[in-house]
């Protein structure tokens, strides 16, 4: 895994750490970066060796959002296109769409979402921007009490982005939401926990030690492959219209469960011995209707 924007190392438990690593320029966002974390999420992260992510930044911040120190369109998007909604429905992963319109960082967020094992932000600075919306698709946000979260687009003249009109109000709930990025202020530490965008505060030193624990937790003597159905299940029927779509998905995941990892389960229980658990994450039955 060679990046220049990024250093990941993986621990014996499986647990990829994963450190933004542009320091002098408290990890600012870029096109490079936005490609290099996609390709992460989407094809390194899926591999059976890494059982969960840990997203932490280097330095003194955790992302201090979009480098708006680049030369033309910041965002790297294409200012000679005219794009329409029919165009980001009938050509979303055609070019010039793919390249000059779509949101980097929502590509960003739909690969964490997508990535069917524990992804947990490790907030040890300012995350302002896109720096803060890139973690609402993973799992859980821990916070140093150094951290400072934004969502400051209004400043800039700019709507936010990543995807995060649809995991904000789930997270806080829509009228906290509006505030944050209404308001576009810079909230606390403390603050983040209160209302509950973070999961829990931690001293600096302890932030990415707490975060680690927390996916080992999560993942040690747990079967990747409920796991992962796990957080379809969760993130899915979450916005479903009815709890009988969920029955649907439901059974069909525990119909599968129960006929691969759920066998051995079932048999440690019974013999009182730790699982041992041989299913991927990869390659799930379907569960939903596309």
């Amino acid at each position: 895994m060679d990046y220049t924007t990024l250093s990941v190392g993986i621990d014996d438990d499986g647990i990829a750490l994963l450190t933004l690593n542009r320091p002098d320029a408290l990890n600012s966002f870029t096109v490079t970066m936005a490609t290099e974390l996609e390709d992460f999420f989407s094809t390194q992260a899926h591999q059976d060796e890494i059982r969960a992510v840990v997203v932490t930044g280097g330095g003194r911040a955790f992302c201090a959002g979009m480098d708006l120190s680049v030369e033309g369109n910041v965002f790297g998007l294409d200012e000679s296109l005219q794009p329409t909604p029919e165009d980001m429905r009938d050509h979303l992963t055609d070019q010039p769409f793919h390249n000059g319109v779509r949101d980097t960082g929502g590509k960003v967020t739909l690969a964490v979402n997508a990535l069917p094992k524990p992804v947990i932000a490790a907030i040890n600075g300012a995350a302002v921007g896109v720096g803060a919306t890139m973690t609402l698709a993973m799992d859980f946000r821990l916070v140093s009490s150094a951290a400072r979260i934004g969502f400051v687009f209004g400043r800039i003249g700019i709507v936010p982005e990543a995807c995060s009109s649809w995991f904000l109000p789930r997270i806080v709930g829509m009228q906290r939401a509006l505030e944050l990025v209404y308001t576009a202020d810079i909230i606390s530490a403390e603050e983040a926990v209160e209302i509950g965008l973070a999961h829990s505060l931690h001293e600096p030193d302890d932030l990415v030690p707490a975060a680690l624990e927390l996916a080992r937790r999560c993942t040690v003597g747990r079967s990747p492959a409920a796991l992962a159905l796990t957080k379809q299940l969760m993130y899915r029927n979450a916005a479903a219209t009815h709890p009988l779509d969920a029955h649907r998905a439901d059974s069909l995941a525990m119909f599968y469960a129960s006929i691969g990892d759920g066998k051995e389960g079932v048999a440690a229980f019974l013999e009182k011995r730790d699982p041992s658990f041989t299913g991927s994450a990869e390659n799930l039955p379907r569960i939903f209707l596309d």
